[in-house]
Parts: C-alpha cells; structure tokens; sequence
C-alpha cells in the first residue's frame, strides 16, 4: 500500500505537472526552432509573443463571457483562441515587414537581427502590459477538475490524493494533435516542403522557383500560432502574468537547444526533458522517502533546489549542451 502512496504522490506531483509543462515549452520551442531554422536568427521576442497572444485571446475570452458565449466545460477561453491567433499573427507580419525585412534585404549578420529582436520583446511586453494590466489574472472557466483528490481517495482507498484538472489534459491533447498537424503540414505538403528546402539551402530553393517571401510570411504564421496556443495552455494551466513569459524564455530556448535547434522533433523532446529536470529537482522528495522507507524519516526536504530557482536548471543543461553537445540531440544547425 505505501508503494502505491508512493506512486501516486510521483504522479500527482511531478508526471502529471511536468507532462504539461513539457508540453507547453515544447510548443514554444517549435516556435523557436522553426524561426531559427528557416529565418537563421535566434527571436529573443517569442516570449513575449506568446504573452501578448495570451493577452487578445484572454481580452476576447472576457468579450464572449459578457456575451454569455460559453464552451460547455471546456475554457472559452478555446473558442477565442483563433482570434489571439489572428491577431497575433497580423503583428508579426507587421514587425517583420517594419523591422526584420530591412535586415533581412540587407543581409545583416544573425547577431543584428537577433538585437533587433530584443527591441522588439520590449516593444511586446510594454503593448502586452497596456493591454491587460502586470497583475496575474486567472480565466479558466468550465470544469475544472477530471478527477478530484476526494473522488480518487473514495474510489482507491489510498491515503494519498490524485488530483487531474481538466486544463493539464486539454494541454496534452492538444500538443499531441498540433505537432501530428505540424508535422505532417512540414513533410507532407508543398508549402512545407517549400519551407524545409528553403531551411536547408537558400540559393537552391531560390534557383526551385520558391518564393522566399512566401516562405516568411508563413513561419511566422505557424510561429505566431504555436507562440500564441502555448501562451493560452500555460496560462489556463496556472495564471497568465505577462512578466512570467519573459522568463519563459529560458527553458524555451533551452528546449529548443537540448533537441537541436533547426529541428522540430529535438524541441518537443527537449521540451519535455527540461519540464521533467526542473519538476523533478525542485520536488521535495521527503513523502515519497517516507511511503518507501518507513523507517527512515530524513531530516530535510530531500529537495535539490527551491522552486524560486527552478530557471537556474535549464541554464545548467544550457550550458551542458553547449559544451559537449553544440548540436543538440538531434543534431540541429549550428550557432
């Protein structure tokens, strides 16, 4: 019975939460891969992209409450999500056209377009701040529980609870479907293979009739897409702060580096090793000690670092990789 409490307790705390967040960040590291990648520039900005997604999807979520539009027990917060994608995606567009595009014609070295982007995160954040306000604003409406800690104890006799909230299964999902859609759209059809090709080498597509520009303007569509449903699930997952995706940022490219930057399936791999490395070192361990060795009571928490310093394990593995595997563990492109 204590092996199970044990389990349990692993599950409740860390498989369940950190699958989420792995999702999450595996999302936004598609973002991130995907403009490097095709684009050759590291987008400091993403971050706040996913934040100012999550803001107009979260302004029109409050639009259709007034409205009494609901989505049953799912968030409305989904049925706004294609508008936070349009809009979204419009600004993008806009920067690109107003910022990246001169760089870009003038073929400026990636470090260029990389400080431009920083420019541009501040740009985000500030109009993301205007929108919504810096407090932490909680809109998760609809059912929230699939299985309640109450319920599971009634049905397994354990004294240890499992809980499951609706927005950690929807996270899933919805990862799992839009990486398929990603995936397929990339090696399937022509606009993606348009986008590898261009990816892989410029001149070459450019000689094979591809349209550059085209190529552009749909990265950063799919770019803004995953920013923006990223920034929506993590912030019906927990709480939408705007200064919170800024530090996002970090295990985002972390993610994105640890799978190999340039490569899609390193990013939802990394995405999900970094979820796991942050939850799993910042648990503190002493229930689990205690279901498993009764007779030991430790005297500490058994956890490796505070939760305030849970960021401080994605720059770690940063800096690993780097150092002894630059290329990630997908082999992704060089930087």
């Amino acid at each position: 019975m204590d092996i199970l409490n044990a389990l349990v307790a692993i599950l409740n705390y860390v498989i369940i939460p950190a699958s989420a967040y792995g999702a999450q960040l595996a999302l936004g590291a598609l973002g991130v891969t995907l403009i490097y990648g095709i684009l050759r520039f590291s987008n400091f900005a993403h971050g706040d992209t996913m934040a100012f997604g999550t803001a107009i999807t979260i302004m029109v979520t409050w639009a259709m409450q007034r409205a009494g539009i609901g989505f049953g027990p799912l968030p409305t917060a989904l049925l706004a999500l294609p508008f936070g994608i349009a809009v979204t995606a419009v600004f993008v567009l806009l920067t690109d056209r107003a910022v990246y595009r001169y760089y870009r014609k003038r073929k400026s070295a990636p470090i260029v377009l990389v400080m431009a982007s920083i420019g541009v995160m501040f740009v985000m954040n500030g109009v993301t701040r205007v929108l919504v306000g810096v407090g932490d604003i909680n809109f998760d409406d609809g059912t929230r529980f699939i299985i309640t800690a109450a319920e599971f104890r009634a049905w397994s006799g354990l004294s240890e609870p499992l809980a499951l909230r609706s927005t950690q299964v929807i996270t899933l999902v919805a990862a799992a479907v839009i990486c398929v859609i990603l995936f397929r759209f990339l090696n399937r059809t022509r606009s993606g293979k348009a986008m590898r090709a261009f990816s892989d080498n410029e001149d070459l597509a450019l000689l094979s009739g591809i349209e550059p520009e085209k190529v552009v303007r749909m990265t950063w569509i799919i770019a803004a897409a995953l920013a923006t449903i990223a920034g929506t699930l993590y912030g019906l997952d927990k709480s939408f702060k705007a200064f919170n995706y800024f530090q996002l940022l970090l295990p985002i490219f972390a993610a994105a580096i640890v799978g190999g930057l340039g490569n899609p399936l390193g990013a939802v791999v990394g995405g999900f090793l970094v979820a796991f490395s942050e939850v799993a070192v910042t648990y503190p361990w002493k229930k689990v000690a205690g279901y498993l060795f009764p007779d030991w009571q430790p005297d500490g928490l058994l956890q490796l670092l505070s939760t305030e310093y849970k960021f401080s394990v994605s720059f770690v593995i940063l800096i690993v990789v780097l150092l002894f595997r630059p290329t990630g563990l997908f082999r992704g492109k060089a930087y």
